[in-house]
């Protein structure tokens, strides 16, 4: 494939700008309210943010970026003793998102920077949800073998995430819609956090402006698959 040298924000729409701007500004903002502050909670909500941006306009670079925030947020979530999330994406988004990326690589749109957008169809579907469901019971019991704290949301968060990575490696826009599935699952499980030591206010805001971005993605995605087609 060939890349043309990319130019950072470049081709940001205006309400792209004001999304990412407002975005970063609640996390701050988040950051800066309690007084025990958790520096790696700021850098993995600037770099998820601003992974999603790229991401809702179907830029590699977002991929990059989710791999660096997946790496921080299992240290996160170890730190506090959500191992459900430390292992789900320590061990499983990580690596399913490196897959997604050489897919995405490999799949442009034309000879731009844009991935190249596809349909889901009834097979697919039923794949992976046979394949998220067989991973969410082997996870429940992984997950309850380490006394993982609130164990049914983590197991649930398991799911949205799995197929969100398994529609995201087949460049579907419904990625954006179980991604925004999993960030509600995840502002219950940090604002239960946030009981204990209000540092993770940060957590619960970074995934309340995901599910935003996310909305957003799945809305640019639907109309750059029209533009594509």
């Amino acid at each position: 494939m060939k890349v043309k040298t990319l130019s950072l924000f470049k081709n940001f729409t205006k309400f792209e700008w004001f999304l990412w701007v407002f975005s970063l500004t609640l996390v701050t903002v988040a950051f800066l309210l309690p007084e025990n502050k958790d520096y790696l909670n700021l850098a993995s909500s600037i770099i998820g943010v601003t992974a999603l941006v790229f991401m809702a306009k179907g830029h590699y670079l977002g991929l990059i970026l989710c791999i660096i925030f997946s790496i921080l947020y299992a240290i996160v979530s170890l730190i506090f003793g959500y191992y459900g999330e430390a292992i789900t994406y320590g061990l499983m988004t990580l690596p399913m998102t490196v897959i997604e990326l050489i897919a995405w690589l490999k799949h442009p749109y034309k000879e731009t920077e844009e991935v190249e957008i596809s349909s889901l169809n009834a097979k697919k579907v039923v794949v992976c949800l046979v394949l998220t469901a067989i991973v969410t019971v082997a996870f429940y019991f992984v997950l309850s073998a380490f006394a993982t704290k609130n164990l049914i949301v983590s197991t649930i968060s398991v799911a949205t995430s799995f197929i969100a990575c398994a529609f995201s490696f087949l460049r579907s826009p419904f990625y954006a819609f179980c991604y925004a599935l999993n960030d509600i699952v995840l502002i219950i499980l940090w604002i239960s956090a946030s009981f204990s030591s209000l540092a993770y206010l940060s957590v619960v805001t970074c995934f309340s402006v995901f599910l935003l971005n996310d909305g957003y993605a799945f809305f640019n995605w639907m109309r750059m698959k029209n533009k594509q087609n």
